[in-house]
């Protein structure tokens, strides 16, 4: 092959081509016409340019700044009979330019998307955050651009997805949670989150979100529609689904539980997987069965455990199943994560499962397939997992009973039930909801409370919850004389009369508010003063600050969010 013909492949590759021989001088060449070098056959090619025998190494590049042009030159050296340098000439003037403009028209783009687009480095700063993001969480990209994800949203670095994501390198799909609030309203936004690698190393992470609140109204209202129209229907899928309650179920006037049920509500109507938290006696199954009945999947099963009553190596066989001869007396038998089918397996106080069969259940749930005990086969798991748990999750974890992984597969979101004493209104509520449902039931009439007795029960801290408050009201209308002018606190079981009696000696009924109730004592006046008050001088550590306040670090971050409040920035 000639020169020419050589140099003529190479040209449609780059934007010039420069033939010479062994003195340097042009053979041939071939060069845009906007390239200004001007250059003729015969001439040395240090006539219009600087350079030495460094310069022509096969496989080398130079830059060259020529007449307001930055080119590139890649040597070639082609060895023959007689020896060929070809200079590849590739013009870089308008590549800087052109990344720039199309990074500009990158972000342009991201902000004209209708999914909210937020995106962290490998530190957690915050790099991207785009319009449709700003609209659906109430923030303003420019105020938290380079700001650490933990610091904007206000909760514990240790529980970051982006952090996770960067570590693990695996995405995480389909939560629905809320990060912040506008008016002290949670925004929910449904989302996944993906990790951005190169060269086999998570340099970004990013997460994209969609606003479904319109679909969710929509879908809401629908479902609730089509279940006041058809009131017995709907009995007879409950009894054949396997639960027995709904959201009408849930009684309460107090504002945070009116919001938990709408939250939850919101949630149901998502395949989310769930974790309740809750003391004991809140009602954590009414929730979850009220959750399952206003789902799509109210007329599949409702299958229920508590992970507390069965012991471990019965456990597991129970949740994944087993197979013939896979132990002593094994039988073929199902587990409840196939007997659920497409419906919920509701896993309650899922925080006294042990570790070993927290890292089974894990992977579970991570591989969406369960194997029976003995078995090599894997079945899919197709339900929803609603999981309760009566301690913090966080306390749980910091004590090793609980795997952080585990709690990132359950609590796709989460429901915090406040406990009974910080609803006072709802201890009100409840006092004559069981009082009037006791005295029909058992067909009794009795007195109204004394004074004295209704102080009691208001100052009293309900460590039993609602359950507590129940049992205790039933026992008053059983207990109680017929000729009895008031119920009196000598009408209460022996067992309630010396709790109550012992927390009314010690205190006044005002002066229980006060230590044990500050929020509810100032509530119409200065609750969030109070509580940021109380957060400055526990340097913004929610679990020393919530005990100052005599409640619950869940309640308090309640409150945080109710209020607006944010950690200041150094």
């Amino acid at each position: 092959m000639t020169v020419a013909s050589i140099g003529a492949i190479i040209r449609s590759f780059v934007d010039g081509v420069i033939a010479l021989n062994e003195q340097r001088e042009i053979l041939w060449h071939d060069i845009k016409e906007d390239i200004p070098i001007n250059i003729s056959k015969g001439m040395t090619i240090s006539s219009f340019m600087e350079c030495d025998n460094k310069h022509f190494i096969n496989n080398e590049t130079f830059l060259l700044d020529l007449n307001g042009k930055q080119l590139s030159f890649d040597v070639k050296v082609l060895s023959t009979e007689d020896t060929i340098i070809f200079l590849c000439l590739k013009d870089l003037t308008n590549e800087t330019t052109n990344l720039e403009e199309r990074l500009y028209c990158l972000e342009k783009i991201i902000d004209s998307l209708d999914e909210g687009v937020m995106m962290s480095n490998s530190e957690g700063e915050i790099t991207l955050y785009n319009e449709a993001q700003e609209k659906m969480e109430g923030l303003i990209s420019q105020n938290i651009i380079g700001k650490h994800l933990w610091s904007v949203y206000n909760y514990n670095p240790q529980y970051s997805e982006h952090k996770h994501t960067i570590k693990t390198g695996k995405p995480i799909f389909s939560r629905y949670r809320a990060h912040s609030t506008i008016n002290g309203i949670p925004k929910y936004v449904n989302y996944s989150t993906y990790p951005i690698q190169k060269d086999g190393k998570t340099i970004a992470v990013f997460s994209l979100s969609t606003n479904e609140s319109k679909l969710k109204d929509r879908l809401h209202q629908t479902i609730e529609q089509k279940r006041q129209a058809n009131v017995t229907h709907q009995e007879k899928v409950h009894s054949k689904n396997g639960t027995i309650f709904t959201f009408n179920d849930i009684k309460g006037k107090s504002l945070v539980l009116l919001d938990l049920i709408k939250e939850a509500q919101n949630v149901s109507i998502h395949n989310a997987d769930t974790l309740i938290v809750g003391e004991t006696g809140t009602g954590k199954e009414l929730f979850a069965q009220s959750m399952h009945n206003h789902s799509p999947r109210a007329n599949k099963p409702f299958v229920a455990i508590n992970c507390a009553a069965i012991p471990e190596n019965l456990l597991e066989s129970t949740l994944f199943g087993t197979v013939k001869g896979a132990f002593t007396g094994a039988t073929d038998q199902i587990g409840l994560f196939e007997y659920a089918q497409d419906g919920t397996l509701f896993l309650d106080e899922i925080n006294s499962m042990p570790i070993t069969l927290q890292t089974k259940l894990m992977r579970v749930l991570q591989e969406r397939l369960v194997r029976k005990v003995g078995s090599n086969d894997v079945a899919p798991v197709k339900c929803t997992i609603i999981s309760a748990c009566n301690e913090d999750p966080e306390k749980l974890i910091a004590e090793n009973k609980m795997r952080i992984d585990l709690f990132y597969r359950i609590a796709h979101t989460s429901l915090y039930i406040p406990p009974l004493r910080e609803r006072i209104e709802d201890v009100h509520f409840f006092i004559n909801y069981f009082l009037d449902t006791y005295q029909r039931k058992l067909a009794k009439s009795v007195p109204i409370l004394s004074n004295s007795l209704q102080k009691s029960l208001l100052q009293y801290s309900w460590p039993g919850n609602i359950r507590e408050l129940e049992h205790m009201i039933e026992n008053l209308i059983i207990r109680v004389p017929e000729n009895a002018t008031a119920i009196e606190v000598n009408h209460l079981p022996s067992y309630m009369r010396g709790k109550i009696l012992v927390v009314h000696s010690t205190t006044s009924f005002e002066e229980s508010n006060e230590i044990k109730r500050p929020l509810k004592k100032i509530f119409k006046s200065s609750e969030k003063q109070l509580i940021e008050t109380t957060l400055v001088q526990s340097n913004w550590n929610v679990s020393q600050a919530a005990q100052k306040l005599g409640i619950t670090r869940q309640s308090l971050q309640y409150h945080i969010k109710k209020h607006d409040l944010e950690k200041p920035t150094i």
